[in-house]
Order: C-alpha cells, then structure tokens, then sequence
C-alpha cells in the first residue's frame, strides 16, 4: 500500500556513521528526512575506532562537538611503523594541541557510543523520521522524485515512500548502488585480516599510541583505542588456517607478548577482507551514493569512516541549496568531482602504506628496512585536504578547494561557531567595498554572512595568502580568494543561488 501523498527532501537508507551524520547536517538544515535502517538497534561490538580533526569539525557542526568529545581521546602520539627488530621507521604525526580544524588532528573511540551521540543528536529534529527494521527491496524514479519500496521486517508489509532524492549509505554491498549500476574500480589491494578486540581487566604495559608490526613473519597492528579497550589486527597468511586462527587458544598465542588471557576479556574476533575500491558515478538522477556505498579503503590511515563523513558534509550543504534555496540540481553534480579524487588519493595512500606493512618477503623486508635506516624515522601527516574540480575557484597557487582553518578567535569563540552552517565572505577592512553591487547581493541570496573587520588571526591569514578577501562554502572549504574587486566578483559566482 502507497503512503499517502507526502514526498520527503531526503530519504537516506543506512544509519551508521556516514546516514546519521547526514540526517543530522539535512536535520538541523531544517529538511524533512527519513531514514531507513534494516537494523533494530546499534551494532554492539567495535568497528571504527579512528576519525580525525576534519570529522570532529563536522560533528561540531552537527552540534555534537562536546558530546563526541566525552567519548573520544586525543591520539597525541601518532601511529609508530616498526620492523621486526624493534627500530621505528616511519611515523605518522599526532598532537593533543589545536590543529587547523580547532581541535587535535586525531581521535580514537568505541564507534557503538559514537553511533549512540549520533542517534540522540536526531531526536532534536522534528523533521527527521528514522524507521528501525525497514528493508529497501525496491527503487525507482521519475522526473519528480523517487520511489522506495520499504519491507517492514517485523510484520513483512511493504509500503512505497517517496522522496526527492534518496542516499544510499547502505554500505559495501549497498542495494541502492547495484540499482544505479554504479561500477565499482578496484585499486589493488585485496587482503584479509584477523581482527581481534579486547578489553583490558588489569593495567598493562602497553604502548599508548598505535604501533605497526611490520615484521615479515607476521604483520600485525596493535592499537590503544579508547578507555582500556584494546585492538590487534593480524594479517592472514596462505596457510593460514582461518577456523583455527578465530579460537580463543590461538588468538592469545598471537598477542602473548604483549597480554595473557587473565588480563583481557575477548570481546571480539573476526576476519575481514581490507579492500581498496571506489566506484564510478555516485549520482544517478536522485539517487545518490555515500560512505562505503560508493568507496571502501584498507583501515591502514584510519580513513574510512572519516571519508564518509566527509562526504555527508559536502552533500549536505548542496542538497540544502538544492532543495531549500532553488540552487540548480546540477549542483550535485559536484559531489562525486570534489570528493572522488581526494578519496582516491586517500585509499592510494592507504595501500602503499599497506604494501610496507604487508612486506612478508624476508629479502624484500630487509631492503625496506635498510631505506628507512638510513635516517631519522620519518613523520608523515595525512596530505592536504584537496578537492577535485566542483563549486569552488580552481585558479592554481591559490588555497581554494582546501578546508579553512578554525583559529579561536579573540572573543573565545571558535570560527565556525561565528559563522554558523553558512557561506562566509570574510574580507580586510574596507575591501569588500570593491565589489559590484550585483555581487553583494549575490552575497545575501546565497545567506552568506559577510564579515568586514576581521578578527585578529582571519586577519593575518588574509595576509599571509596576500588576499584582500576570502569566500568559504558552508563545509568550510575554500571558494576562493580575492586580491582585487574583480577577483571578488568572479569567485562570488560559485556561490549557489536560485536562477
């Protein structure tokens, strides 16, 4: 039976991290969203356990920056690649102090309790409707919205909903991209490993940061996650046995050097395939794909839940635009330009990082080991946040297209805690007045707040760039800066606005 006429903004399908981060930014936008989850409740066992400054970023702008906080730590010493011999060969940066998003550059928590601060951060939104137990056997769309055809799993009755556009966050076998025919590219890496959580019972001396294994005989990672939960994750060789490697006996065997069976509990254990995929076309119509739908990277960066909460946050702003502010729907096009290649960047990253660790190759560990020995370990972060072309000036030598960073100001407050979930023109003083007329209005079309006294470290960004002007999208990135009047009035026009 069809539900009656009302057609939803949004209807996302999956409420892991990546859909209740959307439903929550497509929330507080004020868009009336359903979503759809197959599930009765939160997956209770750990899953992600990493995300970084960017993502609290966008939790902050979610309103759930204080309650992520309260179940997360600063990662302040950073992931440690060691060889077998003990000698640290690469290091990968971390800090407790303010980063450029205004917090530590990485986090680790227990994603049941983050999925949780998600899920309560909903109940604010009268306009978000979320239906536990409802499978998607269906879709279809038409020129004015698509069409879901919803199996309720706890009496077997299907029902069709309609909404303008759909968002499939349905994860790695995700129905919504097999309807779209979304093809998904593979980049090279394609290998299981054991993952084994614990919780620590007893205090042990364990290292406090996350340490790379990178011993031929058999790669491991051992990660402090949050609280006295612990994690291993232990590479499955060819002869492997898996049914054997999953029993209690031989887990501890493989993790004795660092604890003993009366010193954790098990709380799991599973072997999963660390695949290196993107797919190609995350929009079909009003179908749309996000999260791991549309991208799955090996877990060797921490950096696949944080790219699909990357995602959500690129998508929000533009469906808001879309759906609330007559921006064209070509708008969403943009998505899949700026965020695939980054995440591919990302997921290439992931696996070369990958192919150090994995080295089991006696000869070819040695040769590794003797490059990385011939200096200092060295400190790596993650590279620049940089989109593919989209809604931003893509003039080179220029910082657009990159995440602006959120300096406290000189009242105390955080930057995006002035700017709000809106575009921003922030300029020197007196510069703004250089522009066209039709350009600041463009400026309140779009609902940019406009800021023309900079506070004391905009200021200095302004002239460290050697800009008169800047223009932020309301995910914070760059559209692009100004050094003239002419400058300003060009890069206003990739602020969308209603024909």
């Amino acid at each position: 039976m069809a539900e009656p006429a009302r057609v939803h903004d949004v209807a996302i399908v999956g409420l892991g991290p990546t859909g209740a981060t959307l439903a929550n930014l497509l929330g507080a936008a004020g868009l009336s969203v359903l979503v759809l989850e197959k599930e009765g409740g939160i997956f209770p066992l750990p899953r992600a356990i990493h995300f970084d400054g960017e993502v609290l970023r966008i939790l902050q702008a979610a309103g759930l920056r204080e309650p992520a906080l309260a179940i997360a730590r600063a990662g302040e010493q950073g992931m440690h690649f060691v060889n077998a011999a003990g000698e640290t060969m690469l290091i990968r940066g971390g800090t407790a102090a303010l980063g450029p998003h205004g917090c530590a550059n990485n986090y680790y928590f227990h994603q049941p309790e983050l999925e949780a601060v998600l899920r309560a951060g909903l109940a604010r939104y009268p306009g978000v409707q979320l239906r536990l137990r409802h499978e998607v056997v269906g879709v279809a769309q038409d020129e004015d919205a698509a069409t879901l055809t919803v199996r309720n799993l706890d009496d077997g009755q299907t029902a069709a909903v309609r909404a303008r556009f759909v968002v499939g966050c349905d994860g790695a076998r995700s129905p919504v991209r097999q309807h779209m025919g979304s093809r998904m590219v593979d980049l090279g890496l394609k290998q299981p490993w054991l993952v084994f959580d614990v919780v620590l019972e007893e205090d042990v001396a364990l290292p406090t940061h996350t340490v790379q294994h990178c011993d031929p005989a058999r790669p491991m990672t051992y990660c402090n996650v949050v609280g006295r939960r612990r994690r291993w994750e232990i590479m499955v060789l060819p002869d492997d046995d898996r049914d054997a490697m999953v029993q209690p006996a031989a887990l501890w065997r493989m993790v004795a050097p660092w604890v003993r069976p009366d010193q954790a509990r098990l709380e799991r254990a599973a072997i999963y395939t660390f695949h290196s995929v993107i797919a190609e076309g995350w929009r079909r119509g009003r179908l749309l794909l996000a999260g791991d739908a549309c991208h799955q990277t090996p877990p060797f960066l921490g950096q696949g839940m944080c790219a699909g909460l990357r995602d959500a946050a690129n998508l929000a702003w533009k469906l808001e635009a879309v759906l609330k502010h007559g921006a064209p729907p070509a708008l969403l096009d943009s998505y899949e330009s700026e965020r695939a290649p980054h995440v591919r960047a990302l997921i290439e990253l992931a696996v070369r990082l990958g192919n150090i660790i994995q080295t089991t190759d006696p000869e070819l560990a040695a040769q590794r080991d003797a490059r990385f020995r011939t200096a200092q370990p060295e400190i790596f972060e993650l590279p620049p946040q940089l989109l593919g072309a989209g809604a931003f000036d893509a003039t080179p030598g220029t910082p657009a297209g990159r995440p602006f960073p959120q300096p406290r100001l000189d009242d105390g407050r955080l930057l995006d805690e002035l700017l709000g979930r809106r575009s921003a023109v922030i300029g020197r003083a007196g510069a703004l007045a250089a522009a066209a007329p039709a350009t600041a209005e463009r400026w309140r079309r779009a609902g940019a707040i406009v800021i023309d006294r900079p506070d004391t470290l905009l200021d200095r960004w302004l002239q460290a760039h050697e800009a008169q002007a800047v223009i932020l999208r309301p995910d914070r990135y760059i559209v692009g800066v100004a050094r003239t009047g002419t400058d300003l009035d060009r890069i206003s026009q990739y602020l969308p606005v209603a024909p």
